[in-house]
């Protein structure tokens, strides 16, 4: 079974932006959306509604994306807001985000996503990431979650330092 990225649909409104998971969100997806993320964010958005409806898993280095952005989010906005929203999780997506402390930075709301205003609608086109670039933003999405609580530095320790490990040893090949 070969690993698939999961689709991105894009639904941009007035103040706030709208990405519809459909598929598993997982370490090959972070990368195209943090790029999207940071897009978005230097054009002025600072609330993501993520519909999760049709993602069937999210895996620790996208969850740990997600979280970075919220991070971001929450510099840019005095500490207080919390501008990623997750709508419609299932109960495996729920308990994971919870877990990790991650709902710190996520809300999860249940029902439509209100988005007011749409005026483009796009699907991302999903690129063809180097495993360099997989690395960075696999270790990066973890040392976040790391970051978030004790248990989590615990629990993702041997994995960033897998992923510091195989980084230095990508990048000494160039």
């Amino acid at each position: 079974m070969s690993l698939q990225p999961a689709q991105l649909l894009v639904r941009i409104g007035d103040r706030e932006v709208c990405v519809k998971i459909i598929g598993r969100a997982n370490f090959l997806s972070g990368p195209d959306f943090q790029m999207l993320a940071n897009e978005l964010h230097a054009r002025g958005f600072r609330r993501f509604l993520i519909d999760a409806g049709e993602c069937g898993l999210m895996d620790s280095t996208f969850l740990g994306v997600l979280c970075g952005l919220g991070l971001k989010l929450q510099r840019a906005g005095g500490g207080e807001a919390r501008g990623v929203e997750l709508f419609n999780t299932n109960a495996r997506l729920t308990e994971l985000v919870e877990s990790l402390g991650a709902d710190e930075l996520l809300r999860i709301t249940a029902g439509p996503v209100p988005l007011a205003g749409a005026s483009e609608t796009a699907t991302t086109e999903t690129t063809s990431r180097t495993r360099e670039e997989i690395a960075r933003t696999s270790l990066e999405a973890h040392r976040t979650l790391m970051s978030l609580s004790p248990e989590n530095a615990a629990r993702f320790k041997d994995v960033a330092q897998f992923l510091a490990e195989d980084l230095k040893r990508l990048k000494s090949r160039d």
